[in-house]
């Protein structure tokens, strides 16, 4: 209904112009329909400038560390160098059975004994422990100096790394050599280095408790426990190194949202499961360091005679096996380490048949071909009776297959990037 004032002012506006008046009316409903037609498709322009702009995020991260200057990649490059000089040398440490000579810690560490007095006290501490207690009560000062330092070695390459981090990180941050997001990344590689540092004295405090050995068949040893997190830490400390310097020094590769195809997709869920697979398989290998496990079934590929040992349920609950029956743990590690060798091995084979870059080919047959020799290193390990050389080796290679792992899932890290564009 027009109202009163407005009904003469309508019937004057359509006698005097009937054309005109049509004319209105067919682009007032014009406009009404194609606003109705721009709601709708602004609400799919929002979506699609959310996605755009959630990839665009990813994408300018990426720049922003492709754009930062080289010698913060050397650095991170060198730290993390330094790291697995540091997993070589507390793998010799475990396996030369070192890590609880020293009976006390200090933040910045202390000089090593310079006088005979001085290597008396500090014998006699070690006197104080359970492993001299019930396992080293024959040790000469000799052996016992060997221990010694290679404990005090390894403390002391740890705060070495952390001032090589931490002095350089100080300087190159006041000059505003890092932007946010790699600010970002040196804040949580410091978090990890110092959380590394107070994890090894809290591994090592829990093989001089005495209350932890009061069993008749208890060895004195550092938790399994804390020995993987404190490896696991120091991994994940290397990885994240490792990576940053990667994408600083050498940046992974752009593809053609165009020439993604399904098969290059499925390639990169397939780094993705070896290089977590090589991670776990490592950790693995720390409990069995932990447990003494490589010393309870020197045979391959059957334990002793049988395909499954027959006290891999001995303990209860049966849960406890896992992680702290050493012939469980054996077992899990065999069976990880397979199953990481036959998923490394896939992955290098569809890289060759794949359309790939050269640079992933060839980054994935190292991978491969490590796997085996890793393989093969555990094996001659097992059978050899764990001598040190060879197992430190093995200990080393699990570190080298991660890091080529890593090389390949960094290097293909853009192929699901690329397939979100290509939707």
């Amino acid at each position: 209904m027009l109202s009163r004032l407005a009904r003469p002012c309508f019937q004057q506006a359509v006698q005097s112009s009937p054309r005109n008046f049509l004319n209105n009316a067919k682009t007032w409903m014009a406009s009404k329909g194609q606003s109705t037609i721009a709601a709708g498709a602004g609400a799919a322009v929002k979506e699609g400038v959310a996605v755009a702009a959630k990839e665009a995020g990813a994408v300018a991260s990426k720049d922003s560390m492709a754009s930062t200057s080289r010698v913060v990649g050397w650095w991170m490059a060198g730290c993390a160098g330094m790291c697995v000089g540091a997993v070589v040398l507390g793998g010799v440490t475990r396996l030369t059975e070192s890590g609880l000579s020293m009976t006390d810690w200090a933040l910045l560490g202390r000089p090593p004994p310079r006088t005979q007095e001085e290597w008396d006290e500090e014998f006699e501490k070690y006197k104080l422990s359970p492993e001299f207690k019930w396992k080293n009560f024959d040790i000469t000062m000799n052996e016992f100096k060997f221990i010694w330092y290679m404990e005090y070695g390894h403390r002391m390459w740890g705060r070495t790394i952390g001032a090589v981090f931490f002095l350089p990180a100080g300087v190159m941050w006041a000059r505003g050599m890092f932007n946010s997001a790699v600010k970002k990344r040196v804040v949580l590689a410091g978090s990890l280095l110092m959380f590394q540092g107070l994890l090894g004295w809290y591994m090592v405090k829990s093989g001089l408790d005495h209350e932890n050995f009061l069993g008749p068949s208890d060895v004195p040893r550092v938790s399994q426990y804390r020995l993987a997190a404190h490896l696991s830490s120091a991994v994940v400390l290397y990885s994240v190194l490792f990576w940053n310097a990667k994408s600083i020094l050498k940046p992974a590769i752009e593809f053609d949202p165009a020439k993604i195809t399904p098969q290059l997709a499925k390639f990169r869920k397939w780094t993705v499961s070896s290089k977590a697979l090589a991670f776990f398989t490592l950790v693995s290998g720390a409990f069995v360091a932990g447990l003494d496990a490589g010393l309870v079934y020197n045979s391959f590929p059957k334990f002793a005679d049988r395909w499954i040992p027959e006290d891999i349920l001995q303990q209860t609950p049966v849960l406890r096996n896992i992680t702290e029956n050493p012939t469980t743990v054996q077992f899990n590690h065999r069976i990880l380490g397979t199953t990481t060798l036959a998923v490394l091995s896939a992955t290098a084979f569809q890289a060759q048949r794949l359309p790939l870059p050269q640079r992933i080919k060839t980054a994935a047959l190292l991978m491969g071909c490590m796997g085996w020799m890793q393989v093969a290193l555990g094996v001659s390990t097992l059978l050899l009776y764990v001598p040190v050389p060879v197992a430190a080796a093995h200990q080393s290679g699990a570190l080298a297959t991660l890091s080529l792992a890593m090389w390949v899932s960094h290097e293909s890290r853009h192929l699901k990037l690329a397939k979100k564009l290509a939707k």
